[in-house]
């Protein structure tokens, strides 16, 4: 992983805008309407026979997102200036190039993305910005890598969107959340699935591993001032380290 050279191009420049993050206050009616029009959003994927909701694409390169979680990325990316982004779960690198891009406009940072299935490996794009690493998350010697680089860069941030089963994430969680600074920001995707108010024959998954992770360990909360968007594929996904 190389920091790109003084011939890259030169970066727009950053604005002051810093948004004022408060969690949404919905009535329950307005919870009614967001959760079913969530549903409905994600239901039409439909096994990629529907509309192809969260089929997105950065530059060409295949990602399933929902776009207001990219968008917030950014968002969270320039007010935190991660020195590194740990993903994990990186399928055809869409949402890993995306992450690089960003840090590549604001001048800092770089991304591992971890992944045990190679197989869309040839179709990867590549950037400066951007490692692969083939292997389980929870492996050893895979945490030991991303330790290794964590302890060189400062600030990180872990985004978690492989194996989406509860005890999966629930030990992703165990090993990353020690990664992360006071201050710092894990992020558990598809914490909307097992009726979170979709998918719900998906059965215990992300939303359920945060519930008992934040059970046993009190430096983090679930903060949903990032929510501010109302539609998220990530709903009480986004923990912040308070100690």
């Amino acid at each position: 992983m190389t920091e790109p050279s003084d011939s890259a191009p030169v970066r727009p420049p950053i604005g002051a805008f810093r948004p004022l993050f408060a969690e949404p206050d919905l009535t329950a009616d307005e919870q009614q309407i967001v959760d079913r029009f969530h549903d409905l959003y994600y239901s039409k994927l439909d096994e990629g026979r529907g509309l192809h909701t969260i089929v997105l694409a950065w530059m060409g390169h295949e990602m399933f997102k929902c776009p207001m979680d990219l968008w917030l990325y950014q968002e969270l990316i320039v007010l935190k200036r991660p020195g590194l982004i740990i993903e994990t779960g990186t399928y055809k690198g869409g949402s890993a190039l995306y992450l690089a891009c960003i840090c590549d406009l604001v001048g800092q940072g770089s991304v591992v993305t971890i992944d045990i299935d190679d197989s869309h490996a040839a179709i990867r794009p590549q950037h400066p910005r951007l490692r692969y690493v083939t292997g389980s998350s929870t492996a050893p010697e895979i945490f030991e890598q991303a330790s290794s680089l964590a302890a060189e860069a400062g600030d990180v941030m872990v985004i978690l969107d492989s194996d989406h089963r509860r005890d999966h994430v629930l030990d992703e969680l165990r090993l990353y959340s020690t990664l992360i600074p006071v201050g710092g920001l894990l992020v558990v995707e598809d914490t909307n699935v097992n009726g979170h108010p979709t998918y719900a024959s998906f059965g215990p998954g992300p939303w359920e591993a945060v519930d008992a992770f934040l059970d046993e360990n009190d430096g983090f909360v679930a903060d949903r001032s990032y929510e501010r968007f109302l539609l998220t594929m990530n709903p009480r996904g986004v923990l912040r380290r308070v100690k």
